[in-house]
């Protein structure tokens, strides 16, 4: 079974999968510079795979707000040894996050499995490169770039602006030729916008779904669990990131991107057992 097979799965029961995110950056808003070498980012993300990951999502290039962009070369350098590493030690699917079309070719020959590209394919040559790799593949949206997208974004209606902005770039896949069964989209939870539209998207994450591609949520420890709850600190947020998951499993995410992978499917364990426990009885009383 592949990769693309479990997220169509994933997508029509109802029963997500979980992305343990693996940071290879000296800045990552939530855990900069802890797995900056290889070597830690390898054993942090066969923990996470050992907890219950069902994909690993590796980042060389922070997309915190006013982040400031890397370079290929160095941005491969921090990747792909950790791809390479892992993929000799598990079975675990592996996602590169990048929007650069080198990064993406290099990390898919290196063992990688999906592209999550936070720019949804936009940057020259990434559709194109996207294509030609036959890989899963999810298209975020963002309001701007990292180191300008907070800056007062604004929306009519953000729930139909990004739906249709990522029903635009999935009709641009699927004339590069791009089959509809490797696409996820992500409304980008924190890239430009708001708690108010935050909280309208998570909300909306069926409205999203509609579309019939299957959608991915990445609300771990973010700022506006930070704004909501009243907690500066990215590590007092499980709870909060928690509740944002399984809310957003509930609402039909197919996979929610998360930091703490043991927690987290507990959680959705909970809910699934529950759900299902329901689904008996009232089969049962029919």
């Amino acid at each position: 079974m592949s990769l693309t097979d479990d997220i169509q799965r994933a997508h029509l029961n109802r029963h997500p999968l979980i992305m343990g995110v693996v940071n290879v950056t000296p800045d990552s808003f939530s855990d900069g510079g802890r797995y900056s070498r290889p070597v830690e980012a390898v054993a942090h993300g066969l923990s996470l795979a050992g907890q219950g990951a069902d994909i690993l999502d590796i980042g060389g290039e922070s997309t915190r707000p006013g982040a400031q962009p890397v370079s290929v070369e160095a941005e491969l350098a921090r990747v792909i040894p950790v791809i390479q590493g892992l993929r000799r030690e598990t079975a675990c699917a592996i996602s590169i996050d990048t929007s650069k079309p080198e990064v993406m070719q290099a990390a898919i020959e290196a063992g990688a499995d999906m592209i999550n590209d936070v720019n949804g394919l936009r940057s020259p040559g990434a559709l194109a490169s996207a294509a030609s790799l036959g890989a899963p593949i999810c298209l975020m949206h963002m309001q701007g770039e990292p180191r300008t997208m907070q800056s007062e974004p604004r929306y009519r209606d953000v729930v139909a602006e990004v739906a249709d902005f990522l029903a635009q770039r999935v009709a641009s896949c699927l004339a590069a030729g791009i089959r509809r069964e490797q696409l996820v989209i992500d409304p980008g939870f924190g890239f430009g916008k708001t708690l108010e539209h935050n909280l309208a998207l998570l909300s909306g994450i069926e409205t999203l779904r509609q579309s019939g591609v299957p959608v991915l949520a990445g609300l771990s420890r973010k700022s506006m669990l930070g704004a909501i709850t009243g907690r500066a600190s990215t590590d007092q947020r499980l709870a909060a990131s928690l509740a944002a998951a399984l809310l957003a499993a509930q609402r039909g995410a197919a996979i929610v991107r998360v930091h703490d992978v043991a927690e987290t499917c507990d959680v959705i364990k909970v809910w699934l057992a529950t759900r299902s426990a329901e689904q008996s009885r009232l089969q049962a009383v029919e």
